[in-house]
């Protein structure tokens, strides 16, 4: 089948599923190399006389992946026989189940390893349940310019856990509190500018100090040797793309790019890169709470938006298209996630150009070579589905076309018309009966 059979309404339905299929079967089969390359990286095997201080870098929302890396990095500290644990802390919520993190907490409380908390660096943040959290740990720090609070509404269980919160817990539970406050409320007994200070501060939980250097430049330094962790190279990887922007514009610009390799001919990069997206962005949208018709609203937005590609002309479904995708946007998440204005212009101001101006640009391109395989169509009879003055849309065979007609006679709406040429994706078409006569046919017959 050549590219421009492609072109033609129904014959190409089933080559165009067969490509997409390939492009998925080819996603999915990538999927499995990443492991291959993205494994995580292997902590050092050290094990000094004066032990060992396991810092926890966690940042973005609370989700399963994040959850089981804490869990599993205590368990790990513990049987290591770790100093101390310090989770390094800016995260502003949590998108795991209320099971879930009552799993975590009973982890933190039942380590043996001393387990604290650092805020920072400057301008961090510790929202949501992670306020909860930080009344089970052994000391919590905060850097300067960091703030804590906002918890919500409890999620850990009273009785197993207690009042965690304490008399700032009415202060915490609606609003946020900075590094002075913090310190003020007994919360931090001071300020850590670094990891590093709020390390050293911890002899009394197991860490070994001493003073390095004389008189003025004297300080206080670590001889426990400090051992940064983080999620490894796939799993953060797949915890960005649990972030609310990054899943979002994942799953339509994926669904976007499907829609492009279905419309036109290629060797299907289209399709596998859009179904890479679209996996990743559903991966991200099912880890994260988001509404089901929402959901279906973006889904629906890009068929409709389908609708008039083929056409060329934005018509009723484009404009259907838009408002969905509006919808399907704005109210895509829930539980309090949510995401900034900018992914949404992206989203919903790009995909509506892409698919009004770019998407039709692209397919005719495509497709406005010599009528080869077309033939057929000439002398073939349709109807007008809007007025063809000297442009509009007809339709053939069930299928919709964008015409102009080469006559000085335009076809009204719903008047039949007769293909008398084809142009690339557009058909040149006369009315069936009335049509005015070309000056060449009426100079022949002279």
């Amino acid at each position: 089948m050549t590219s421009h059979d492609q072109a033609v309404g129904g014959e190409v339905t089933t080559h165009r599923t067969r490509r997409l299929t390939r492009a998925l079967v080819g996603a999915l089969l990538l999927l499995p190399l990443l492991t291959v390359f993205m494994q995580p990286a292997q902590a050092q095997d050290t094990e000094p006389a004066a032990g060992v201080a396991v810092v926890l870098q966690v940042s973005g929302l609370l989700d399963p992946l994040l959850a089981d890396f804490v869990a599993d990095a205590v368990h790990d500290a513990d049987a290591e026989g770790a100093k101390v644990v310090v989770l390094q802390l800016n995260s502003t919520g949590s998108v795991i189940s209320r099971d879930e993190l009552n799993e975590l907490a009973d982890v933190i409380s039942n380590a043996d390893v001393p387990i604290a908390m650092w805020v920072g660096p400057s301008g961090a943040r510790a929202t949501g349940p992670w306020v909860e959290l930080a009344g089970l740990v052994d000391r919590i720090g905060v850097a300067p310019g960091s703030r804590i609070g906002d918890s919500g509404n409890e999620r850990l269980l009273d009785e197993r856990f207690g009042d965690l919160l304490g008399s700032a817990g009415s202060l915490l539970q609606n609003d946020t509190i900075g590094s002075d406050q913090v310190i003020e409320l007994g919360i931090a007994p001071n300020e850590a500018p670094t990891v590093g200070d709020f390390v050293v501060s911890l002899s009394d939980l197991g860490v070994a100090t001493s003073v390095s250097g004389e008189g003025e430049d004297a300080r206080t330094v670590s001889d426990t040797v400090v051992r940064f962790e983080r999620l490894s190279l796939l799993a953060g990887q797949l915890h960005t793309v649990a972030s609310p922007p990054v899943a979002y514009l994942l799953f339509t610009i994926g669904l976007a790019l499907l829609v492009f390799e279905f419309y036109t001919a290629g060797v299907g990069v289209a399709g596998v890169v859009g179904a890479g997206m679209f996996l990743l962005g559903s991966f991200g949208l099912w880890v994260l709470p988001v509404a089901t018709v929402a959901v279906v609203l973006l889904v629906v937005s890009m068929l409709a938006f389908s609708v008039d590609v083929q056409t060329g002309v934005p018509r009723f479904w484009t404009i259907a298209g838009a408002l969905a995708l509006l919808a399907g946007t704005v109210t895509l998440y829930t539980d309090g996630i949510s995401m900034s204005w900018i992914p949404m212009i992206v989203g919903v101001v790009g995909i509506t150009m892409m698919m009004v101006t770019g998407m039709p640009t692209m397919v005719r391109t495509r497709f406005s070579t010599p009528t080869i395989g077309r033939e057929w169509m000439i002398g073939e009879v349709g109807s007008a589905v809007e007025e063809v003055a000297p442009d509009g849309v007809v339709k053939i065979n069930d299928a919709l076309w964008k015409a102009r007609t080469n006559r000085a006679t335009p076809v009204a709406a719903g008047g039949h018309v007769r293909v008398v040429a084809v142009e690339g994706l557009v058909l040149e078409v006369e009315p069936q009966e009335g049509a005015a006569r070309d000056y060449r046919e009426r100079r022949s017959d002279g």
